[in-house]
């Protein structure tokens, strides 16, 4: 029983650390471009501009999303509460290589909005 709540907490990291990062970079964005924090990529580095547009946008992406994985990451957890060792670390190693699919997944949708809104030169369309 200790195991699955152990489980528990770390499946719930990377949606919990989802929702505190998109919030940061959502309402706090770094003044300047930052090499260390943040969503950093060729097109969102290209100036202050992208840079602001990438942090708010992906950050309120991973707010949402961090939420929404947050709940069925709980949910799951429940059928395997009397479960074996083996199934429940099995089950919470694959629930959180979904997440991290999911949290990669998220950074797609992040370059189509820079491509929409940006040229290649990082100006305003």
């Amino acid at each position: 029983m200790g195991f699955w709540w152990l489980m528990l907490i770390c499946d719930s990291i990377t949606p919990l650390l989802m929702v505190f990062a998109g919030r940061m970079m959502w309402k706090h964005c770094s003044v300047g471009i930052s090499r260390f924090v943040g969503y950093r990529s060729i097109r969102s580095m290209k100036n202050l501009d992208t840079w602001r547009f990438a942090q708010e946008y992906c950050g309120r992406l991973w707010w949402m999303l961090g939420f929404a994985l947050l709940v069925p990451s709980v949910l799951a957890h429940i059928p395997f509460y009397h479960s074996d060792r083996n199934v429940i670390g099995t089950f919470g190693c694959v629930l959180v290589l979904v997440q991290c699919v999911v949290l990669l997944v998220s950074l797609i949708p992040t370059e189509a909005a820079l491509g929409k809104n940006f040229d290649e030169d990082g100006l305003r369309r």
